[in-house]
C-alpha cells in the first residue's frame, strides 16, 4: 500500500515504522522472488538495497536496535550482490527471505524487539547473513533456525523429505493449518487503515444509495409540474377566448375586469416556469452529487487485486521448495479493482487452489523435463472485469486431471451409480471435484487427500453469489475459473413478479430468461418439464417454492433458469420486470436467516424488494421435490374457487415410503396434500398454513407424534383441528396414549388398507371437496 496520500497525523512513530516495514518488506520479497527466477539486474538490486536501507533508518529513529542490526545485515548482503562479490542463488534467497520474515516479526512484536532479540533467533539470522558475504567460508555451513511464528500460531508441519539446503531456509507454511499463510511464510501483515475505511463505508453506502433514490424521486414531482403547466396553458387559452367575447359585447366594465384577471394571472405563468427550471436544475445536481457520492464510497471499498494477493507467490515458492519442486506464480491483472471485502473472503479459496496446484498438479523438475516442459512450473493467477463481473482464474501447466480418474473415483466413493457414470460429460465430471470429501488421492498426506479443499472454494463462491467451474487438459494443465459480482454492496439483479410482489435474483446466478408456450409443458413422474434443445429442463412454480400460492399459467410462461448441472431448474414467475443495480440492505439481525432470502433493497422507484438467496432457493426446491410436494404451475382456471375449497391434509412421517404412499393415496382422491419430515417440521407448517386434517406417525426424530398432538391441542388456533395417528404400534396402551394426548383417530399401519385410511379420512373431514358426496 502506498503511504504517499494517507493522512498519517494520527499514527504513532511505531505505527508508522510498522506501516513502512510492511511496504518495504513486500518490495523486498517481490524482488527476491524475481531474483531467484533469473531477473537479476542492477535496478532490481538497487531497489532491494534501498528497501533494506530505508527500514534500517526507520528502525534507528524508533530505537529498535534488533531491527536496525538485521536490516543492516541484509543491506550488506545486497550491496555485495550489487558489487558482484556475492552471487545470490536459491539458498541465498532463502536466507534473505528468512531475514524478511524476522524483520516483519520484529516490527509487529507488541513488546518491541526484546523477546526476539533474546531468544537467539536474531543472532542465528545475522550469522546466516554474514555467511553469505565473501570470505565467510565455513560460516555458511551451520543452519540457522528459521524464524518461528508467534506462540499463538500452530507449529508448521514437517515438510516431505528433501535434501537439506546448505543455508537457513524459512519454514514452509503448515499444510495442516488453515489456508491462510502463517506469519513466517507471509511477510505482509494485514494492510493498515484502508480496510478500516472500507468496513466503515457500509453505512455511508446505504445513505448514498438512499440519497440517489430520493434524488430520482424528484422526477415524478417535476413531471406533475409539467402537467400543471399544460393545464395552466389551457386556462390561459380559455381566458383569452373569454376576453375576446367580452370585447365583442362592448361592455367596457367587463373588459376592464377581464384585463385585470389576465394581468394577475400572467405572473403565475412566469413563476411556474421558473420553479420548473429551478427544480430540474436541482434534480440534475442532486442526482450528480448522489451518484458521485455512491461512486466515491464504492471506491473506498475497492483495492488493487495485486495488493490482496501479493503474499501468494512467496507462499507457493516456499511450499514448492519444501516438496522438491520449482513453481512460479505470475499475476495478471494486478491493477484490477476488487471489493476488499470480496478479496478478503476469497483469500482462503485462492490459497487452497494454489496449494492444490502445487501438490496435485505440478510435476517434479525431472518429470517435467522428460515430458518436454520447462523444469519450473508456472501458475498464472488472473483477474479481470467482464460483463460487469469479476473473473478470477487460477491456471497451472502441470499434469492436469484425467477425467477417467474422476469417473472411477465417483463410482468408488458411491457419488455416481456405476450404470450412470459412463454417460457423464467432462464438464459434469469436473463438478464432482467440488463435492465435500471427494478426492482423487488414495491416501492423505499433510497437504491434501482428505477431500477438504475445492468444496471450501465452492461454498465460499456460492456465498458470494458467484459461480465456479474447473477445466482440465490431461498432461497440459488445470484451471479454475471463478466469477463474482464486482462488489457485495451493489448487486446487478433481475427483478421479477411473484404473486403480485417484486423479487430480485442476482444476475450472476441467472443462466438465462426465456418465454415458453404453456402448451409445451410436459409431465413425467409427477414433475413438469419443458424441452430446451436436446435437454429436459424441470420447471417449478416460484409462488409454490416461496409459499406464496399457485402460479397460474397464461398462454406463455416466463421462465428464469437458475442452478447448474443436476441442480438446474426453470423458475416460473408471473412476469420479468427489468434488470437493475440495487444497493444491498442487510436484513435486521433480529430476524436471523430467512429461508430463501439473502437481503433487501429499494428499486429505482422506491419500492422495497427482497433479494432471493439462489443457493438456498435450490435447496428448498430439492427438499420440496424430495418430499413429494407439488410445485406445478397451475393451468388456466384450474386454480379457481373450487380448488381453493379443496380440503387440505398434512401428512407427518419420517419414513419416505409411508409418507409418499399416503400422499399419493389421498391426492388420487382429490385431497390437497402437504408432507412434513418429522413432528417439528409438521409443527412449523401448521403455524404458517391452514389444514383440515393432520395424519401423523408416533416415532419421529426431534418431535414425536404424541408431542405434536399435545402442541396442537394447546394452541388456541389449532386445538379443534382433527388429528389421525397412523403407527406400527397397535397395543392397547399405545392406542390409549395417543387418544389421551388428543388424537381423534388411531390407525395401525400393519392392519390398514387403502380403503381403511380413506374411510377414516372421510369420517373425520368428509370428501375432498364439500360439494362432493362421500
Amino acid at each position: 500500500m502506498s503511504l504517499e496520500h494517507e493522512d498519517l497525523s494520527n499514527f504513532s512513530m511505531l505505527d508508522l515504522f510498522r506501516m513502512e516495514t510492511r511496504e518495504q518488506m513486500r518490495q523486498l520479497t517481490e524482488g527476491l522472488l524475481r531474483l531467484e527466477q533469473g531477473s537479476a539486474d542492477a535496478a532490481l538490486l538497487e531497489s532491494m538495497m534501498r528497501a533494506a536501507h530505508s527500514v534500517k533508518g526507520a528502525a534507528a529513529i524508533v530505537g529498535l536496535d534488533a531491527a536496525l542490526r538485521l536490516a543492516h545485515g541484509m543491506e550488506d548482503v545486497l550491496v555485495a550482490a550489487q558489487d558482484g562479490r556475492v552471487q545470490l542463488d536459491a539458498d541465498g534467497v532463502d536466507v534473505l527471505l528468512g531475514g524478511v520474515d524476522l524483520l516483519q516479526q520484529l516490527a509487529e512484536a507488541p513488546d518491541g524487539d526484546a523477546g526476539i532479540a533474546s531468544d537467539g533467533r536474531l543472532d542465528a539470522q545475522l550469522a546466516a547473513l554474514a555467511g553469505l558475504l565473501p570470505g565467510a567460508g565455513a560460516r555458511r555451513k551451520p543452519r540457522a533456525p528459521a524464524p518461528r511464528p508467534p506462540a499463538a500460531e500452530a507449529p508448521a508441519a514437517p515438510a516431505p523429505s528433501v535434501p537439506p539446503p546448505a543455508v537457513p531456509a524459512p519454514t514452509p507454511p503448515s499444510p495442516a493449518s488453515a489456508p491462510s499463510v502463517p506469519p513466517a511464510a507471509a511477510p505482509a501483515a494485514p494492510a493498515p487503515p484502508a480496510p478500516v475505511l472500507a468496513a466503515g463505508s457500509d453505512e455511508l453506502l446505504t445513505l448514498a444509495g438512499q440519497a440517489r433514490l430520493h434524488a430520482g424521486q424528484m422526477r415524478p414531482w417535476i413531471g406533475g409540474l409539467h402537467r400543471y403547466k399544460r393545464q395552466q396553458r389551457g386556462v390561459f387559452d380559455a381566458l383569452a377566448v373569454l376576453q375576446d367575447a367580452i370585447r365583442a359585447t362592448g361592455d367596457a366594465r367587463l373588459a376592464e375586469l377581464a384585463q385585470i384577471v389576465v394581468d394577475r394571472a400572467l405572473p403565475l405563468r412566469d413563476l411556474l416556469h421558473k420553479n420548473i427550471v429551478d427544480a430540474e436544475t436541482y434534480e440534475r445536481q442532486a442526482v450528480t452529487v448522489s451518484t458521485r457520492l455512491a461512486d466515491e464510497v464504492l471506491a473506498l471499498r475497492m483495492g488493487r487485486f495485486g495488493d490482496g494477493v501479493h503474499a501468494l507467490p512467496r507462499m507457493v515458492r516456499d511450499l514448492a521448495r519444501g516438496l522438491g519442486k520449482d513453481v512460479r506464480v505470475e499475476i495478471a491483472g494486478a491493477d484490477t479493482l476488487v471489493d476488499r471485502a470480496v478479496l478478503a473472503r476469497m483469500d482462503a479459496p485462492l490459497n487452497q487452489l494454489l496449494r492444490n496446484a502445487v501438490d496435485h498438479g505440478m510435476e517434479p523438475p525431472a518429470e517435467r523435463v522428460a515430458a518436454g516442459k520447462p523444469a519450473h512450473g508456472t501458475i498464472r493467477l488472473t483477474a479481470r472485469h467482464r460483463g460487469g463481473m469479476l473473473v478470477m482464474e487460477v491456471a497451472d501447466d502441470g499434469r492436469g486431471v484425467d477425467p477417467e480418474r474422476i469417473r472411477a473415483a465417483a463410482v468408488r466413493r458411491q457419488v455416481a451409480p456405476a450404470a450412470f457414470a459412463p454417460a457423464l460429460s467432462q464438464a459434469e465430471l469436473m463438478e464432482f471435484l467440488f463435492l465435500p470429501g471427494f478426492s482423487l488421492k488414495e491416501s492423505a498426506n499433510e497437504l491434501s487427500g482428505r477431500g477438504v479443499g475445492l468444496d471450501v472454494v465452492h461454498d465460499t463462491v456460492r456465498a458470494l453469489n458467484g459461480a465456479v467451474r474447473a477445466e482440465s487438459a490431461p498432461g497440459a494443465g488445470f484451471s479454475t475459473v471463478i466469477t463474482l459480482p464486482l462488489t457485495q454492496s451493489i448487486v446487478r439483479a433481475l427483478v421479477v413478479d411473484v404473486a403480485g410482489e417484486a423479487y430480485a435474483l442476482p444476475i450472476a446466478r441467472v443462466e438465462r430468461v426465456q418465454r415458453v408456450p404453456a402448451a409445451e409443458v410436459l409431465a413425467l413422474y409427477g414433475r413438469q418439464y419443458v424441452k430446451v434443445g436436446d435437454e429436459q429442463l424441470g420447471i417449478v412454480a416460484a409462488g409454490r417454492v416461496l409459499d406464496l400460492g399457485a402460479t397460474v399459467a397464461g398462454a406463455e410462461l416466463a421462465v428464469v433458469v437458475i442452478g447448474t448441472g443436476r441442480e438446474r431448474y426453470g423458475l416460473v414467475v408471473d412476469a420479468v420486470r427489468s434488470e437493475q443495480s440495487l444497493t444491498v440492505q442487510p436484513l435486521e439481525p433480529t430476524f436471523g436467516k430467512l429461508r430463501d432470502v439473502a437481503a433487501a433493497a429499494l428499486l429505482d422507484d422506491g419500492t422495497p424488494v427482497l433479494i432471493l438467496d439462489v443457493p438456498d432457493l435450490l435447496l428448498s426446491i430439492a427438499r420440496l421435490l424430495g418430499t413429494g410436494a407439488a410445485l406445478h404451475v397451475a393451468q388456466g382456471e384450474a386454480t379457481g374457487a373450487g380448488s381453493a375449497a379443496t380440503r387440505r391434509v398434512l401428512v407427518v412421517d419420517d419414513s419416505l415410503t409411508v409418507r409418499e404412499m399416503q400422499r399419493k393415496l389421498l391426492a388420487a382422491r382429490g385431497y390437497r396434500v402437504d408432507v412434513a419430515l418429522d413432528g417439528l417440521d409438521g409443527w412449523n407448517q401448521l403455524r404458517t398454513h391452514d389444514y383440515d386434517l393432520v395424519i401423523s406417525d408416533i416415532d419421529m426424530p426431534r418431535l414425536d407424534g404424541i408431542g405434536l398432538v399435545e402442541r396442537i391441542r394447546r394452541d388456541p388456533r389449532l386445538h379443534r383441528l382433527p388429528v389421525m395417528i397412523v403407527s406400527y404400534k397397535d397395543r392397547p396402551e399405545d392406542r390409549a396414549r395417543g387418544l389421551e394426548a388428543g388424537a381423534d383417530y388411531y390407525l395401525a399401519k400393519g392392519a390398514f388398507h387403502d380403503a381403511t385410511l380413506l374411510d377414516a379420512v372421510r369420517d373425520l373431514i368428509g370428501a375432498a371437496r364439500p360439494e362432493d358426496k362421500p
